[in-house]
């Protein structure tokens, strides 16, 4: 059974508000969404900030990059201009700062660990520790739903996580499916398997259902198709336009 909730407002407020930003996450709340997915790359002083891309030039103006920055240099960059104006003064989040806030308003995490070309065993190590420190009172009640769900491309910075911290749920990123899938996720001791949605058939979701585990989709932002994966029975996804497919959509 697939104990988090079904969809997912991804990077935040999708494409309503700069991504990975605490704007992001005060865009979804203003949807209904109390479900985030969002990305966490160490910085060059080895602390996990949220953002997607490892060189600056999209979210972030100018040249360089997050793990040739420190936290305080990527702390006091712009990460909103690019998307809007009014935006101008968002910056790059701490992890923690970031963690804190979901905390607060009660809004489930699918972490992506999104470790820079190296820093994959790092990356997963830092994240699972950090999590499962401010996550003890839930892992001590037993209860998966009010746990965040790490997840990651990086077989190794996912084995990682799990080496650190092996009580936190995993989901095994996949763009398509290789002929090992399971393997490799029952390897990982992984929950779920997270994919692309447009490579993804009838056919492999019901392998993946039929191994017992859970099934999650990125980035679905059409209802049309929406409600055919879930009618194979993909557990979750999450989308982009969460002005169209709201946390409710059946």
């Amino acid at each position: 059974m697939w104990p988090y909730p079904k969809i997912v407002a991804h990077r935040g407020g999708g494409t309503l508000a700069p991504e990975n930003t605490l704007a992001g996450l005060r865009a979804g709340l203003a949807y209904g969404f109390h479900a985030v997915e969002f990305d966490v790359m160490l910085s060059r002083d080895g602390i996990g900030m949220v953002i997607h891309d490892p060189e600056f030039g999209r979210t972030v103006a100018g040249q360089g990059s997050v793990a040739g920055s420190t936290a305080a240099q990527l702390a006091a960059m712009d990460a909103g201009s690019w998307f809007a104006p009014e935006f101008r003064d968002v910056t790059v989040p701490h992890y923690t700062d970031f963690l804190a806030y979901c905390r607060e308003q009660q809004i489930w995490m699918n972490v992506e660990i999104k470790p820079a070309d190296g820093f994959d065993a790092a990356t997963g190590a830092w994240v699972a520790k950090t999590t499962r420190d401010h996550f003890l009172e839930e892992l001590a009640a037993g209860d998966p739903a009010r746990l965040p769900l790490l997840s990651s491309f990086s077989f190794e910075a996912l084995a990682a996580a799990r080496d650190a911290a092996p009580e936190l749920p995993r989901g095994y990123l996949l763009d398509t499916l290789p002929d090992d899938w399971l393997q490799q996720a029952q390897a990982l001791g992984a929950v779920a398997i997270h994919t692309n949605q447009r490579h993804l058939t009838a056919a492999q979701a019901a392998a993946i259902k039929q191994a017992g585990l859970g099934l999650f989709c990125y980035t679905v932002n059409d209802p049309a198709r929406a409600r055919e994966i879930l009618g194979w029975g993909v557990d979750g996804f999450c989308t982009d336009r969460i002005d169209l497919i709201g946390p409710a959509f059946v």
